[in-house]
């Protein structure tokens, strides 16, 4: 068997933020992977640039998928990062993705759908997301699909500090809604300090988007 990582385009107007990048038309939405959080906050972060954060702002109000959220802090000229608590009615995928012992590398929306790049161990993880989304009336298209030996041993332009950071990471949850492990307790078990885990899976996870979007994997990321 071998594992895979797919790039997916989902649409639902119950998939979370959803509303709100509809109210505001200019908002781009990208979610923030090595984000270190409480596993048990119930807070997600994502990367929001805006001409507008006010109008984006009314959106999340009137969106029933999000609860709470705050501006964490302004990155730059219309950008910055947000928490968000998710409701009970908004429509998450990564809890399906991590039951299949796989990991959302990346999630961004293009217009009122959601383009998601996903690692999963086994090819049939990606079958059971398929079936996941038709039977909650998701719309689902395949856009890309690269096949492995195992995330163990590929090359995909991982380091060995990256490759283990990244596997402990996943053996640990780290990745999964809400997280089982912080990223100190990550960093812990690597035995490294908190800032050089958060960089080696930032970049790690970097290298595993680049390999799956370039053909020939030649282009390497910093």
């Amino acid at each position: 068997m071998s594992d895979i990582k797919a790039t997916v385009r989902v649409r639902h107007p119950d998939i979370v933020l959803t509303e709100t990048v509809a109210h505001d038309g200019s908002s781009t939405v990208r979610s923030v992977s090595e984000a270190g959080t409480d596993p048990t906050s119930g807070k997600f972060f994502y990367h929001i640039a805006s001409a507008d954060f006010r109008r984006f702002e009314e959106g999340l109000r009137r969106d029933d998928t999000v609860g709470e959220f705050e501006r964490v802090i302004e990155t730059g000229d219309g950008e910055a990062i947000y928490s968000f608590e998710y409701t009970e009615q908004a429509k998450v995928l990564s809890p399906v993705v991590s039951t299949a012992n796989g990991v959302v590398l990346d999630m961004e929306n293009e217009g009122d759908a959601w383009i998601l790049t996903v690692w999963m161990s086994e090819r049939a993880g990606l079958a059971n997301l398929w079936d996941h989304a038709r039977q909650h009336g998701i719309e689902i298209d395949l856009l890309r699909v690269n096949e492995y030996a195992s995330l163990g041993d590929t090359d995909a332009g991982l380091t060995d500090s990256q490759r283990e950071a990244l596997l402990v990471a996943v053996e640990r949850g780290y990745f999964e809604e809400p997280r089982n492990a912080t990223l100190s307790e990550v960093a812990a078990d690597l035995g490294i300090s908190q800032p050089a885990a958060s960089g080696l899976l930032r970049r790690g996870i970097k290298r595993l988007v680049v390999s799956s979007l370039t053909e020939d994997g030649d282009e390497r990321a910093e």
